[in-house]
């Protein structure tokens, strides 16, 4: 839909680096399906914002042009066009252009209901919710009801949406209760990914693929709470997981993020 403006900001050592290539291509880890372009972040904010503004001319899903004049309207020519075709970098920019519009709670919970089903990779699941600067403004408890639907989902990244902004907005101390309840109840069994899980570290990247049981990107989005949770609620924490229904990878995947995080390394997980 704007490939024309995201391919003169592809990194050039992306294009002629396979070992650079290789590298981003493993740690974003996308889909086989969705195309990576090879943009850095902070281009692909910059242009966001660029366009939030003054928007831009788009091409749609039957090769017709049309003008967009600002973010919100670009937002909706990404609603209206199957998400299929859309590269990495353009899930970027459609979350980055939901976060910089000026609108009320509604209106943003009806942008989000687009969206969140289109997400499909941690890097633009997390990289949409640090930048979900408006949820620290929002009414506590109609986003945390928002919450609930996708926290119950069975697609793997819709609930991982709703982990990470319970990770970001609500552990705090008229929430964490609540927050460790909602966990409890995810239903890992449920969950249905698209990655396939395989054993052994692959030599080159290897596209739509992790080391883990599934929902790979479930359980470590909860180890990541549980362990953000134990840097902030130390005690707590620890009471909430040696009671948890939680599988038992899910701890180990907890303690291992509280051994890696300068915030934890000392503080006891169990």
């Amino acid at each position: 839909m704007i490939d024309h403006l995201l391919q003169p900001l592809v990194c050039e050592r992306f294009v002629n680096d396979e070992h650079y290539r290789q590298g981003h291509l493993r740690v974003i880890n996308a889909l086989p399906a969705r195309r990576v372009l090879g943009l850095h972040l902070p281009e692909v904010k910059q242009l966001a914002k660029q366009l939030s503004r003054e928007g831009c001319e788009v091409e749609l899903s039957n090769g017709e042009r049309r003008v967009c004049v600002d973010g919100k309207g670009l937002v909706r020519c990404f609603e209206h066009l199957s998400s299929v075709r859309l590269c990495y970098e353009e899930t970027l920019v459609w979350g980055f252009l939901i976060n910089l519009e000026r609108c009320s709670l509604a209106a943003r919970f009806a942008m989000l209901e687009s969206y969140v089903p289109v997400l499909d990779n941690w890097a633009v699941c997390d990289t949409f919710c640090a930048n979900a600067k408006w949820m620290s403004r929002a009414d506590k408890e109609q986003l945390w009801d928002f919450l609930q639907r996708w926290l119950g989902s069975t697609r793997e990244f819709e609930v991982r949406f709703a982990v990470v902004s319970a990770m970001t907005c609500f552990l705090c101390d008229d929430w964490i209760d609540r927050v460790f309840e909602a966990v409890d109840r995810v239903d890992f069994n449920r969950i249905k990914s698209d990655y396939t899980s395989v054993k052994g570290k692959a030599q080159a990247a290897q596209q739509g693929v992790v080391q883990g049981a599934e929902p790979y990107y479930v359980r470590m989005g909860v180890a990541w709470l549980l362990a953000t949770a134990l840097a902030k609620f130390p005690e707590h924490t620890r009471e909430y997981v040696r009671r948890s229904s939680l599988p038992d990878d899910v701890i180990w995947l907890y303690v291992r993020k509280a051994r890696e995080s300068f915030r934890t390394r000392n503080v006891e997980a169990m």
